[in-house]
């Protein structure tokens, strides 16, 4: 009887047909750039044949159009897009992504290890290879309270499993800087290992030290200076484009055919809304090439530059002997996906309903106790009160100051100058804490929204101008066991329930995408300026990232890594 290896070798000699041979196209050879002629055999889950023709089981034409290796996805976090790892499947593989690397540290911060089995459990399911690095920071940092603590003991048991790549985006930064033994252990764990990193704006010896430690990728760099330098040392530098994080216009000058071999594309993440208005890597691809890079450089890096930073070296050429993750494109310059292969399946519909279901977890993790307008006071201080300032399209924050008007004893918003109350409520059921403090840029004239996803301990984070609005909005959530919600005068206008940890829905991805619509709109008719209201409000309570933020604790100087007052 024939092995299955045998009959590869076979199928790539011409003796027996292939099981399908793509007919009629050109691929895209990212070897020498050309576009070949060429039928594309496939056997089982590879590719067989390439540059020469082909007799298969089953043939199609696709005259006229090219064929690029899948894209590679390589950081994310599929919490973030709010729908279980099943339904992102479904969403984003026919846009041409067909391996996901994803840190499943929101899940892990609110769930601990149930959540990452969780993820492991669903990436033996999916379509698409997900692939998981383990969360290397949860808690992220000792200046909030998160629903869990993942130690190195705690992460050892998933380090063989066959879908985990290595110890995910290390975000604590100054832990590894000044040797903190708890980083120590988890570093020194998976030496050897691939290591992702996350260190913004971080440059000179520090640099040096944290690289020093193994760390061999980063996804954070938000200026062309700032990713030079970090390529020069040895980094990959993960270009990311999300639906709040845009920083492909930033570093488009560095996505040329010389430094593509260090370069990669990644998300970090987009929802199903932005996901269906632009797309998803084919976004970044499109927009890439719109703004003159060679496609030689783009695509390479949402493929075979991707796959090798994270040692996933069956993908990423259309080759003999290579995965069969392809994708058939009307052009390179428009890159929409006509088909889409998963290890030499085409994606249909029925090929989703093959999976088996996961059961959901965590439909009871928001413990938070309730609150009123009186939680939201801010007593009146001398000088000059800290405001987060926030940048659209920037998950970094700027550390800002002004005096405030005051009411009575307390402090309160300035709609002039467009700065309004925030407030972080710890939801696991372990403090009570509950924080308050004044940001800018939201543009609310009313009203409040709020939300459980707020990065990365997940507690209740709430903006508004009303503290009225902001306590119905924050009780609310409760009620529905996770979500956002947006509060008008008293009456909740729009919500969503992510009753999974709080962060994702039960439902389907195009239900998620069309509720996200009503809840854009309404947070536009509280006055809102952001175009991503809700994910822009996820990431004020995030500490390691610049350079003012705000957590259940206090205000964050992330600078000096300490609570405010």
């Amino acid at each position: 009887m024939t092995s299955r290896l045998e009959r590869f070798i076979d199928q790539g000699v011409g003796r027996v047909p292939a099981d399908i041979v793509l007919k009629g196209g050109r691929f895209f050879d990212l070897v020498t750039g050309e576009l070949v002629q060429s039928d594309i055999a496939i056997g089982a889950d590879r590719i067989v044949g390439t540059s020469g023709n082909y007799e298969g089981e089953t043939e199609i034409d696709i005259s006229g159009r090219i064929i690029v290796p899948g894209f590679i996805d390589t950081h994310l976090h599929i919490e973030s897009s709010l729908v279980t790892p099943h339904e992102f499947d479904r969403c984003v593989l026919p846009y041409g992504v067909t391996t996901a690397i994803c840190d499943p540290h929101e899940i892990a911060n609110v769930l601990g290890a149930a959540g990452i089995e969780f993820f492991l459990e669903s990436a033996l399911e999916t379509i698409m290879d997900i692939r998981v690095q383990l969360s290397s920071c949860v808690p992220a940092t000792h200046l909030e309270t998160s629903g869990a603590d993942l130690p190195i003991e705690r992460l050892l048991p998933f380090r063989d499993h066959p879908k985990v790549i290595g110890l995910a985006e290390f975000m604590n930064f100054p832990g590894v800087i000044h040797k903190d033994p708890v980083c120590m252990a988890k570093l020194d764990a998976f030496q050897g290992g691939h290591i992702d990193g996350h260190a913004p704006l971080l440059s000179g010896n520090d640099l040096n030290g944290y690289l020093s430690a193994g760390i061999r990728t980063e996804h954070e760099c938000t200026t062309a200076g700032e990713a030079l330098e970090k390529i020069r040392k040895g980094m990959h530098i993960l270009v990311r484009e999300g639906s709040v994080s845009k920083d492909l216009a930033a570093l488009i000058p560095i996505i040329t055919e010389r430094l593509s071999p260090f370069l990669a594309l990644c998300t970090d993440d987009r929802n199903p809304l932005d996901i269906a208005e632009q797309g998803h890597l084919d976004h970044m691809i499109r927009t890439s090439i719109a703004s003159g890079v060679e496609p030689l450089a783009i695509y390479r890096a949402a493929s075979i530059s991707a796959a090798r930073a994270f040692g996933l070296k069956d993908r990423g050429l259309v080759a003999p002997g290579w995965r069969a993750d392809l994708v058939v494109l009307d052009s390179l310059e428009n890159c929409r996906a006509d088909m889409v292969f998963s290890a030499g399946r085409r994606v249909t519909d029925a090929l989703f309903s093959s999976r088996r279901p996961v059961a959901p977890i965590g439909l009871d993790s928001v413990k938070a106790r309730p609150v009123n307008a009186a939680h939201f006071g801010v007593p009146v201080a001398e000088g000059e009160t800290p405001v987060i300032g926030v940048m659209p399209g920037k998950i970094i924050t700027e550390h800002r100051r002004y005096r405030l008007p005051v009411r009575g004893n307390e402090t309160t918003v300035d709609l002039a100058n467009d700065i309004i109350k925030v407030a972080v409520i710890e939801r696991h059921g372990k403090n009570g804490n509950h924080a308050n403090g004044f940001v800018q840029g939201f543009g609310l004239k009313k009203g409040a929204i709020a939300s459980t996803v707020g990065h990365d301990s997940h507690n209740i984070c709430v903006v508004g101008v009303s503290e009225d609005d902001m306590a119905h909005a924050a009780n609310r959530l409760g009620e529905i066991k996770g979500g956002f919600v947006v509060v008008e005068d008293g009456k909740v206008t729009g919500e969503i329930a992510l009753p999974i940890a709080g962060l994702m829905s039960l439902e389907p991805y195009e239900e998620v995408r069309d509720i996200l619509h009503h809840l854009r709109k309404a947070a536009f008719a509280l006055g809102a300026t952001l175009e991503e209201p809700f994910l822009q409000l996820a990431f004020l309570p995030l500490p390691v990232i610049p350079h003012l933020k705000i957590s259940d604790r206090g205000m964050v100087d992330v600078d000096k890594f300490a609570l405010i007052g």
